[in-house]
């Protein structure tokens, strides 16, 4: 593996930060990754990395990102929580571009194994209309009624690792994810998700002493959160099992949204009132994820309890939201270091 070039695309975002630094500390030498954002604005960068800035849209810059890898990691993809996916479908749909030029730049290339980051937004509509709601097992994807726009990219990607693995041999690995959350993402500016939008907004009713928390429709929409340690260990299990057909890789422990509040508020020492917003976007009533086929293929799941995650994750929000509070710059957790943008 040391002598073989392992790519990351979407390297410069939450999970695929993540992914790097989980590879580097394994003694993977050489690990290329890759992002289109400025690399001031990647959440880790890591210089023992090959750091790359790149419009994986683009067929030829699949091309080059995957000269010489052996295994592809695709996690990158135009996405947010549920208020930027349901506002900007098209841009959500546009993703497609990125699975698809990246498949067939590694079948070009000769990589070995190829990992799709797909979604639990596949899911039929149909089946998460209860709060109380019945585990997602991975057969419900079909008949197909996803999530409009980011969903449909997800399964329709999904299609094309399958296709690409059966026509022309790529070995291909997807799982869907199931809300990951933990430090280093986004915790602000219309794209975070809900475990890191409800810290920041717990974060700023404790230290400005306005104890309203607004929250998205009325707070009974159940979901389950896998903290990111779990996904990243999940991901290198998926990669490297024999498992062909798209698998959930999701914690079990369900909780609803006002649920969720109430947590973090007593991580952070306070009490809370909620506004419910009835005309946000609230997605789904219920999702939770039937870890039924993880544990048969793999003897795991995700194991990290919802609270010790989101202990983790407050801090770092929290810390997050005190340094641009104060203007100062907010403190790493792990070595960050910015480099000048390629030519």
């Amino acid at each position: 593996m040391n002598d073989s070039t392992i790519l990351v695309a979407g390297a410069g975002g939450f999970i695929g930060g993540h992914l790097v630094a989980d590879l580097l500390r394994r003694g993977v030498e050489n690990v290329r990754a890759v992002d289109v954002k400025p690399m001031d604005r990647w959440y880790q960068v890591f210089p023992e990395a090959e750091n790359v800035v790149a419009d994986l849209k683009e067929l030829s810059a699949c091309r080059a990102a995957c000269e010489g890898a052996s295994e592809v990691y695709n996690l990158a993809a135009d996405m947010g929580g549920m208020g930027f996916i349901e506002n900007n479908k098209a841009l959500c749909m546009l993703s497609v571009l990125i699975n698809t030029h990246l498949l067939e730049a590694s079948r070009k290339a000769g990589v070995d194994r190829f990992f799709f980051a797909s979604s639990a937004c596949v899911y039929a509509a149909d089946k998460q209309v209860n709060a109380d709601v019945i585990p997602l097992k991975e057969s419900d994807a079909y008949p197909a009624m996803p999530e409009d726009g980011y969903g449909w990219e997800k399964l329709f990607s999904e299609r094309m690792c399958r296709h690409f693995r059966e026509d022309f041999g790529l070995t291909t690995r997807v799982a869907r994810f199931h809300n990951v959350y933990g430090p280093e993402g986004t915790w602000d500016g219309g794209r975070e998700k809900a475990p890191a939008a409800v810290s920041r907004k717990i974060a700023v009713a404790k230290h400005t002493g306005d104890r309203e928390i607004e929250v998205w429709g009325d707070g009974t929409q159940t979901r389950s959160f896998m903290y990111i340690d779990d996904c990243v260990a999940g991901i290198d299990k998926i990669m490297h099992s024999d498992i062909e057909e798209p698998i959930n890789l999701g914690s079990d422990e369900l909780i609803t949204i006002d649920g969720l509040v109430d947590l973090v508020a007593d991580l952070a020492g306070i009490e809370v009132s909620k506004k419910h917003l009835l005309d946000k976007p609230r997605g789904v009533n219920g999702r939770n994820s039937d870890n039924t086929m993880i544990l048969e293929r793999l003897g795991w799941e995700p194991m990290t309890s919802l609270r010790s995650g989101m202990a983790k994750t407050y801090e770092w929000v929290e810390a997050q939201y005190l340094a641009k509070a104060s203007g100062a710059a907010a403190p790493a957790t792990v070595p960050f270091v910015t480099e000048p943008e390629p030519v």
